[in-house]
């Protein structure tokens, strides 16, 4: 599990990411879900490369539990990257403002 926060001032543009997962080998696609919003646990068998890129989503990784009970918890703004491997269960819940994602498999 890998997540790369957006460092730079400049809020991204959606074509800027995409050409940059575009230089990095993987054919991105763009999806959109409304406020609140969620999908309920699964996996994939591949892994997920995904980028924000407009409002926000949650991530939760129910079987990475700390030492005091509490799941995984991924927070995404827009720039923000998560690389998700093969297998890894998660479930996410959409922002109140809804969300714009670029995804794409490696």
């Amino acid at each position: 599990m890998q997540v790369l926060r957006w460092q730079e001032r400049e809020t991204p543009q959606e074509q800027d990411l995409y050409r940059r997962m575009q230089l990095d080998g993987l054919k991105p696609y763009s999806w959109s879900n409304g406020p609140g919003e969620s999908y309920a646990v699964h996996s994939h068998n591949y892994e997920k490369v995904l980028y924000c890129v407009r409002g926000s989503i949650r991530f939760v990784l129910p079987d990475q539990v700390d030492t005091t009970g509490n799941r995984g918890v991924i927070d995404l703004a827009p720039g923000d990257c998560m690389v998700l491997p093969a297998g890894v269960r998660h479930s996410a819940q959409v922002g109140s403002h809804g969300v714009t994602c670029l995804e794409a498999a490696r």
